[in-house]
């Protein structure tokens, strides 16, 4: 019986990862050893499981593989006889195990979900539910960190509040982990010209370009060689002269001991190109920093599309 399973299943899967992007009926045109109905049924278990996503292709409904380079075919079909349990696993095979042994780098998305999801629920292991949320997010995973539980409870059901806390929390730990490897670099870093001032806005305020949903103004606070010292949060908001006194932006810079400053601020709505008040912001700031001898090397603009520097488009 399984042996018929798997040759059925095997008729259809193997024709179609011939295929990058496909309609139902081109895939039961290639499957032509399999029923059209089977077809039917194996594109719906394929992206229930996140392998396959449907998109919509010049008002075509379409399949498209989520992460082709890392699926298995003849794993996903013993998967589909035997049953995806972490019990019913072998054990080195388990993520944790494999974790332990090859080290975190070593796994997929979807492992490294399975693992903070930990426990499954009747019919669908944590390994499955983090495939399918690593599938899902597998070309956009910035987004992730911005769902809530409601969003990957439709994704699948092992997602409940411990589960949701355990992934939420490992995100921040990495954030964290990485910002704190970024403190560690910055003796090395020195903010000599826009390129610079840019890359080092890129990295270090990632967050801004992935997640914030309102305008966020920051300064970076330099020493003497231009060498970041410290970054502040000033206010949080649409980005507003009367808001940004001159007294909140130099305040933590003169604690700081600092020569010069960077102003940092985004554009939630990924386009990096600068209102006239933020040029008007600009400006303030440079001539207030003059008064206290404190030089305002530039002005980054943080989006999704790019970062942009307001002196250089100037």
């Amino acid at each position: 019986m399984s042996a018929d399973r798997r040759t059925r299943l095997s008729q259809v899967v193997q024709p179609l990862t011939s295929l990058d992007e496909f309609s139902a009926d081109q895939a039961k045109a290639v499957c032509e050893q399999a029923k059209p109905a089977y077809v039917t049924s194996t594109l719906k278990a394929l992206v229930r499981g996140g392998i396959l996503q449907q998109v919509i292709v010049n008002d075509q409904h379409r399949f498209r593989w989520c992460e082709p380079e890392r699926f298995q075919p003849e794993k996903w079909i013993d998967q589909q006889i035997h049953g995806v349990q972490i019990t019913e696993t072998p054990v080195e095979e388990r993520p944790r195990e494999r974790l332990i042994r090859d080290g975190a780098a070593s796994l997929s998305n979807g492992d490294l979900l399975a693992i903070l999801i930990r426990v499954g629920i009747r019919n669908e292991s944590a390994i499955v539910g983090g495939n399918r949320i690593g599938n899902r997010f597998a070309a956009r995973l910035e987004k992730l960190p911005r769902c809530d539980r409601d969003e990957l409870r439709e994704i699948t059901r092992t997602i409940n509040r411990a589960s949701y806390a355990q992934i939420m929390a490992g995100i921040e730990l990495g954030r964290r982990v990485a910002a704190a490897e970024g403190d560690n670099r910055q003796d090395k870093i020195k903010i000599t010209s826009t390129q610079s001032a840019i890359e080092y806005c890129t990295a270090e305020f990632a967050r801004l370009a992935t997640d914030a949903v309102q305008e966020e103004f920051h300064i970076v606070s330099l020493d003497t060689k231009h060498q970041p010292i410290r970054t502040h949060q000033i206010t949080v908001g649409t980005l507003d002269a009367s808001l940004v006194h001159p007294r909140e932006v130099f305040r933590p810079a003169i604690r700081d001991a600092a020569s010069a400053v960077l102003l940092v601020h985004n554009h939630p709505s990924g386009d990096p190109t600068p209102s006239r008040e933020d040029i008007q912001v600009t400006e303030r700031l440079t001539e207030a920093g003059k008064l206290l001898g404190i030089t305002v090397l530039d002005h980054i603009i943080v989006a999704s599309q790019r970062c942009l520097s307001i002196r250089e488009a100037s």
